[in-house]
Order: structure tokens, then sequence, then C-alpha cells
């Protein structure tokens, strides 16, 4: 019996993994996927034809990489449905909107007119009672110290050249983001509390953990 079966976990479920920069979501979502014979899905930077052009200027091309996301993540979702579930997602539609679009906004780097045309359309495509939201989103949360530690130990050297005022930044975005999100189940895992690379075995108990969540959030739906 594998993981999966012994703990309930429907075979047509769709996780989603959340979590700023070097919280270990690719890390979680492989290991999730393997222990309960799921399917990954990853978001695609390499055919993104916008990224290059974002990073030499935010300004101009802000507004048309957040709405090349949208198309993207959007017809990533409904695959996943229609392929019948029973998959982890690595980043969620959500936080492009909750998160990277609003903080354009914020900093001027997307004009008012460009972020209320994003976000009608971000509302008009994904919260509807017709777009399929995924069955539970697993939050990773850790302390900024934490944080920039596993980014510190990866070693990328994009990342490295970062100002740690990014990631500050980015952490507090995504704190205050999750604490208002309830467009589905949300179930959170502190980073300090288990190690699936050093001991692969830790795996089952959040998968335990996400079963109980599960049924909890299922029995209040009735």
């Amino acid at each position: 019996m594998n993981l999966r079966e012994k703990y309930n976990i429907p075979a047509n479920s769709v996780i989603t993994i959340a979590g700023t920069v070097g919280v270990g979501k690719s890390t979680m979502t492989n290991a999730l996927a393997n222990a309960l014979n799921f399917r990954t899905s990853f978001e695609k930077v390499d055919t993104n034809p916008y990224l290059d052009k974002f990073y030499a200027d935010f300004e101009r091309w802000s507004f048309h990489l957040q709405i090349y996301f949208l198309a993207e993540r959007f017809k990533e979702q409904k695959r996943i449905f229609e392929y019948g579930g029973g998959f982890i997602q690595d980043r969620s539609i959500y936080e492009d909107t909750g998160i990277f679009a609003k903080m354009h906004f914020e900093k001027g780097t997307m004009s008012p007119v460009d972020y209320e045309t994003y976000t009608s359309l971000f509302d008009a495509m994904v919260m509807t009672p017709y777009f399929p939201h995924p069955d539970l989103l697993i939050y990773l949360e850790g302390s900024i110290e934490d944080i920039l530690e596993r980014i510190h130990e990866r070693g990328r050297p994009m990342e490295q050249q970062t100002p740690v005022e990014y990631w500050q930044e980015m952490h507090q975005r995504y704190e205050s983001w999750i604490d208002g999100f309830n467009a589905c189940p949300v179930l959170r895992l502190n980073i300090n509390e288990y190690d699936i690379i050093a001991q692969e075995g830790s795996i089952e108990p959040i998968i335990e953990r996400i079963s109980h969540f599960m049924k909890q959030t299922q029995l209040l739906k009735k």
C-alpha cells in the first residue's frame, strides 16, 4: 500500500505549493509527487518571451510579463483538471496578482491603468465559481533569517547578487498575502519542522497532516 492509499488522499487531488524564494517549493513538490504517485506541474521559465526584456526595463514590460504568466498559469490549471487531477503544483496562480503585480503597482513600475486592467482580468478568469481551484494550498513558511541562510547555501549567482532588502520585502509581502488568502484551504508548514532532503521518511508525517487537514475541510463543507 502506498502513502496515498494509506492516508486515503483522493487520487484526483490537486495540491499547490506556495512560499517565497528559498523555502524549498520545488523540493516539496517533487517529494510529495513521488510519495503520492502524483504528477508535477512546474513553472516554465525558459520559454517566457518577456523575462529578459522585463529585467532590462521593469516599467515597460511588467504588465506584459504578468499577462503572460496569467495566461500560462490559467492554461496549466485547466490542463491539470482536464487530466483528472492527481497533481502537485509548484507555485500558484494567486501569487502573481496578490504579490508580484501588486508590488509593481505600489513601486510605480506598473501604471494604475495597467494594474486595474490586469486585476480585473484576473478576477474575471480566476475568482469565479467556474475556475477549478486546488483542493489544498500548502504554504511553506519560515523566518527571514532561515530563508536567507537557504538562499546563501544554494548559491545561485542572481540570488546572491540581489540585495537582502529585496528578500526581506518579499518575505513580508508573502506573509501579508497568505494572511488574507481564502480562495482554497491553506495548510501552513514551517520549514524547520522537517528535512525531506536529509530524512526521506520525514515526508510521511507531512502526508498524514495533509490527509487530516483535507478530511477536516471536507467535513466543514458539509
